[in-house]
């Protein structure tokens, strides 16, 4: 059951300025819940959503029973959550997009991420969550539906590679590859890579913002298995990675 909390508004918004809503992008917050609430609400970063985990003691704390959906930001408002950000071409993600935090204790020690399991009845949420989000805009296609790392693959991680997106794809939520034409491709790939310039077009093509080096290019490659491949997001190119790179553009990007 889907319950929507508006009790904590975020001051930090303003008007889309006429931009109609193309895009969804997940993130984890990196912070209990009550610390992400203060965050969210008061330092110059906010949401539309806040999604606690229901396990996590700050929220308990709080006095909640059950898992509901904090509501900060109207949808018809600007929230400020992507930050510098590119898709499809296209920046100034946050006129465009909704951005929904979910509290998850991932960490960075220096390079070293620890990336928790989301808790069970918060993916559930999710589901229901988006789908609710779906119903008032349909224009929001699979391709479209994002994780921050993809639309700010050179300073974002999140939401991690423990976010289960093929179980949402199968929920109706998101992109997903089909594993026939994946195994095509990768079966060619096995015989040799596609040139470089041919993988960074197909990147492009599939949404992502151009790589201007290696280290760029890697961490690109890092967002996207985290993404669609998270048991290896070492950011190597490899023939599953662009297997599935090719998959997907040839079931969304074919026009």
């Amino acid at each position: 059951m889907l319950v929507i909390d508006t009790s904590f508004p975020s001051k930090d918004f303003n008007e889309r300025n006429g931009e109609a809503v193309r895009q969804l992008i997940l993130h984890y917050t990196a912070a209990p819940f009550g610390s992400s609430l203060r965050t969210l609400t008061r330092d110059g970063v906010s949401a539309h959503y806040l999604l606690p985990d229901p396990d996590e003691p700050s929220y308990r704390a709080a006095g909640y029973e059950e898992l509901r959906v904090f509501r900060l930001v109207n949808e018809d408002q600007r929230a400020w959550h992507a930050g510098v950000s590119q898709w499809g071409g296209r920046d100034n993600l946050n006129s465009r997009a909704i951005g929904i935090e979910i509290v998850n204790l991932a960490r960075d020690d220096g390079g070293v991420f620890t990336f928790p399991a989301y808790a069970e009845e918060q993916i559930e949420v999710l589901i229901a969550l988006v789908r609710d989000i779906l119903g008032r805009y349909p224009q929001i296609g699979p391709s479209d539906i994002l994780g921050h790392s993809d639309v700010a693959y050179w300073r974002k991680s999140d939401p991690g590679p423990r976010l289960p997106w093929q179980r949402l794809h199968e929920a109706g939520i998101g992109a997903w590859f089909d594993e026939s034409t994946r195994a095509m491709y990768q079966r060619r790939f096995c015989l040799g890579l596609p040139p470089e310039v041919e993988v960074e077009r197909a990147f492009q093509r599939y949404g992502y913002k151009p790589a201007q080096n290696r280290w760029a290019f890697e961490q690109r490659t890092r967002a996207f298995q985290m993404h669609f491949r998270a048991r290896d997001y070492g950011g190597f190119l490899d023939a599953q990675t662009c297997a599935i790179l090719y998959a997907l553009n040839e079931k969304y990007r074919c026009l």
